[in-house]
C-alpha cells in the first residue's frame, strides 16, 4: 500500500471535547477517532465530567457510546444535566479488570460503538487480587494487564475508528531519581498507557468560582501533555459549574474579551452595540441567543487560525544567493572550508588537519 496514493482520509476525524478552548489547544478541533486518549489528574478535578462532555458531543451526531464504570460511581443525574442521552448510553459495571477489558475488546471489534470511556484505570482490579487476601502483595499485575490489553486493542481501534478514553488517577511519587525538579506524581497502571495514548490530558483545578459567598464551580486548567497530531504542551482554561458541566458561555466571553470582540470597561461589557452590566448578564444573553454565540465562535476560530498562520509565515527561511562562507556566523571562529576535521577522526588528526589548512 502506497501511503500517498491510498483513498483513506488524509486528516484524522475528530470528536469535540465540549470545550471551545480545549478544542483549539488540541490543534485538530477535538479528540482523534481510532486512537487512545488518557485523561488524568487529582481528585475532583473534572475528569469524568470532561469524558461525559465528549460522549454528549458524540451523541449529537448519532454516535453510540459506552461507559465502563469500574469505580461504580457514575451519577445519571449529572450525566443528563451535561447533555448525555442516558437512554442511548451503554453502561457496564464490571466485577474485575479482566472482565472490563475483555468487554471493551469485544465492543471495539464489533465496530458498532464510537466512544468508549473507562473510568478508571486505577479501579481495574485484577482477578488474582480480588481472590487473594487483604494485604497480599501483587507486583505489577495491573501493569501487565494494561500492557496486554493495549497491545490487543490498538489494531482493532484503528479499524473501527473508535475513541477509547482512559480516565486515570495520580499517585505521589516518593522516590524521585531525577533529582530536584523531577516528577512528583505518577499515574496508575504502569507505563504502557503513556506509549499507546495519542493524546494525554492533564487536568487540575486552579481555583473556585464564587457567587457572593457561595462556591458554584471550579476553574480548571487542562494541559496537553502528549499530542501526536499537533504541537503539544498547550493549555486551556475553562469553568466547571457544579451540576452543569463546562460553561461554554464563560469560555466564549473570556476569549472574546481577550481578542477584542467584546469590549470590557470595569464591570460593563459591550457586544454588538449593546451594553451589559455584570458577567452574568452577558452570559445569559449568549445562552439565549445561540446565533450570536455561534457567530462569535466563528470569528474567534478565524482569528486564532489566522494568528497561527502568521506565526508560521514569520519563521526564518534560508538565505538564497549567499555563499556558505558569507552566511557562516563570524563568532564560530572559522569558515566552512576550514572545518575539515571529521567527527570520526582522532584528536591528533583534527589538530594536524587544522594546521595544514
Amino acid at each position: 500500500m502506497w501511503l500517498g496514493r491510498c483513498t483513506g482520509p488524509r486528516y484524522v476525524p475528530v470528536v469535540s471535547t465540549g470545550s471551545f478552548s480545549l478544542d483549539l489547544a488540541l490543534g485538530i478541533g477535538g479528540l482523534p477517532k481510532g486512537r487512545v486518549v488518557e485523561i488524568y489528574g487529582p481528585e475532583a478535578s473534572g475528569k469524568t465530567t470532561l469524558a461525559l462532555h465528549v460522549i454528549a458531543e458524540a451523541q449529537k451526531y448519532g454516535a453510540y457510546c459506552v461507559f465502563v464504570d469500574a469505580e461504580h460511581a457514575l451519577d445519571p443525574a449529572l450525566a443528563e444535566s451535561i447533555g448525555v442521552k442516558t437512554e442511548n448510553l451503554l453502561l457496564s459495571q464490571p466485577d474485575c479488570g479482566e472482565q472490563a477489558l475483555s468487554l471493551v475488546d469485544t465492543l471495539i471489534r464489533s465496530g458498532s460503538v464510537d466512544v468508549v470511556v473507562v473510568d478508571s484505570v486505577a479501579a481495574l482490579v485484577p482477578k488474582s487480587e480480588l481472590e487473594g487476601e487483604m494485604g497480599d502483595a501483587h507486583m505489577a499485575v495491573q501493569a501487565r494487564l494494561m500492557s496486554q490489553a493495549l497491545r490487543k486493542l490498538s489494531h482493532s481501534l484503528s479499524r473501527s475508528q473508535t475513541i477509547l478514553i482512559f480516565i486515570n488517577q495520580v499517585r505521589a511519587k516518593l522516590s524521585t531519581f531525577g533529582g530536584f525538579g523531577g516528577p512528583t506524581e505518577v499515574t496508575s497502571g504502569g507505563n504502557a498507557l503513556k506509549f499507546y495514548a495519542s493524546v494525554r490530558l492533564n487536568i487540575k483545578r486552579i481555583g473556585f468560582i464564587k457567587k457572593g459567598e457561595e462556591i458554584i464551580g471550579s476553574q480548571v486548567l487542562v494541559k496537553v501533555v502528549k499530542n501526536k497530531h499537533a504541537p503539544p504542551f498547550k493549555t486551556a482554561e475553562f469553568e466547571l459549574e457544579f451540576g452543569k458541566g463546562i460553561s461554554r458561555d464563560a469560555e466564549i466571553l473570556d476569549l472574546g474579551c481577550k481578542h477584542r470582540f467584546i469590549t470590557k470597561a470595569g464591570s460593563f461589557f459591550r457586544l454588538n452595540g449593546q451594553t451589559f452590566h455584570g458577567k452574568d448578564a452577558i452570559k445569559t444573553y449568549l445562552r439565549e441567543n445561540l446565533d450570536v454565540s455561534e457567530d462569535l465562535c466563528t470569528k474567534l476560530k478565524e482569528k486564532l487560525l489566522q494568528h497561527e498562520h502568521d506565526e508560521e509565515s514569520e519563521e526564518p527561511t534560508s538565505q538564497e544567493g549567499v555563499s556558505p562562507a558569507e552566511s557562516w556566523p563570524h563568532d564560530m571562529g572559522c569558515k566552512p572550508e576550514e572545518r575539515v576535521a571529521s567527527s570520526d577522526g582522532t584528536e591528533e588528526e583534527s589538530i594536524s588537519a587544522a594546521v595544514e589548512a
